[in-house]
């Protein structure tokens, strides 16, 4: 997994050069506008960034979602129209930000890690999601189409609950808290592999399942590398005095709070449970060599006394009283089967087999 500590193209600018930091993406940045209050509702694509229009502020919010940010004259041109500050869309164009939020006069920065789960390839699908909040618009910058927001789109949409009456407060709130909401299924997938993998390694240890527990391991860190400073950002919410953050809001930010640490805790359980995998995996492969270490042990140990008898009769001397006796090689078997069944019955004795 490669750390990227800060983009060298940035290297010797000046803050607030607007630069691109990521994966390349080949489509166009599309454009979703939703346009809403507490008696109407409209939903519409917008074709450039100058069509977007919130100047009628009666009542309405506008949540306009940007699917792409590699394209810095279009974050630019949302920049100018409005307001925002050169170091916010700094940050927006470098999809490598730890999660946080930033309080300005005229609005409010938060940058969240979203994690899709594949259910076709069973891995963790991570991009940085952007949310710029001001009086009666919030924009979101998603790195890619597609995200987890179907769901609350659907709530905006059939004026199901209070968002369509609480301001763009609550529209923050609400993003933050579906991102969140589906750090729980995450975990859920992932509780449900390490039950799997830890069954399978109490009957059948291989190396394929190692690879997995390892992978799992990977996943767990990317969850928490995503999770932890969460904390820290719905704290901020909690304690702001800012104009833009309604007092009445409050309460639903310190709900989220307490939905991060039950998935902080999750996450820690989970990781000590990996680590608890990868030893038993190796404690049981040990075990087994030791298995059949001892049993190679018992059958050298068996013939010691065995091939001793053998090698002295195997001696090329010529006056040898036994070579004369007439039942000698019987006797000689006779002796070896004796100490052949002695030894086995030692070792049973002692629980050595």
């Amino acid at each position: 997994m490669k750390i990227n500590l800060r983009n060298k193209s940035k290297t010797g600018l000046p803050p607030g050069s607007l630069i691109f930091s990521g994966h390349e993406r080949n489509h166009e940045v599309k454009i979703e506008q939703i346009k809403y209050s507490a008696e109407n509702f409209s939903e519409s694509i917008v074709h450039t960034v100058d069509d977007i229009d919130v100047s009628d502020a009666s009542n309405n919010v506008y949540w306009i979602n940007l699917n792409g940010v590699h394209d810095p004259n279009v974050i630019k041109k949302i920049g100018e129209k409005f307001n925002i500050h050169k170091l916010v869309l700094e940050d927006i164009l470098n999809t490598h930000q730890r999660p946080k939020v930033d309080f300005y006069n005229e609005h409010v920065y938060a940058v969240i890690k979203m994690l899709i789960y594949d259910t076709n390839t069973k891995s963790v699908d991570s991009e940085q999601v952007s949310v710029v909040m001001g009086p009666n618009y919030l924009i979101s910058f998603q790195e890619k189409i597609g995200d987890v927001f179907e769901p609350l789109r659907n709530r905006i949409r059939n004026s199901a609950g209070k968002i369509r009456t609480l301001g763009t407060d609550y529209l923050l709130y609400a993003i933050l808290d579906i991102i969140v909401d589906n750090y729980f299924l995450l975990l859920e997938n992932l509780g449900e592999e390490v039950e799997k993998y830890e069954a399978n390694l109490i009957e059948n240890a291989d190396k394929e399942i190692l690879h997995r527990i390892y992978y799992l391991k990977r996943e767990n860190l990317l969850l928490r590398n995503a999770v932890w400073p969460v904390r820290e950002l719905v704290s901020r919410f909690e304690k702001t005095d800012s104009n833009l953050i309604k007092k009445k809001n409050i309460i639903y930010f310190r709900d989220l709070y307490d939905h991060t640490i039950q998935v902080i805790d999750n996450v820690e359980i989970y990781r000590d449970l990996l680590s608890g995998l990868i030893e038993l995996y190796y404690t049981g492969t040990g075990n087994r060599t030791n298995e059949v270490m001892k049993v190679l042990t018992i059958i050298a140990t068996i013939f010691i006394p065995l091939t001793f008898i053998a090698g002295i009769y195997g001696m090329n001397f010529k006056y040898m009283p036994e070579l004369e006796w007439h039942y000698a090689y019987f006797v000689v078997w006779g002796l070896m089967i004796v100490l052949f069944i002695l030894m086995m019955w030692y070792f049973k004795r002692r629980k050595w087999l």
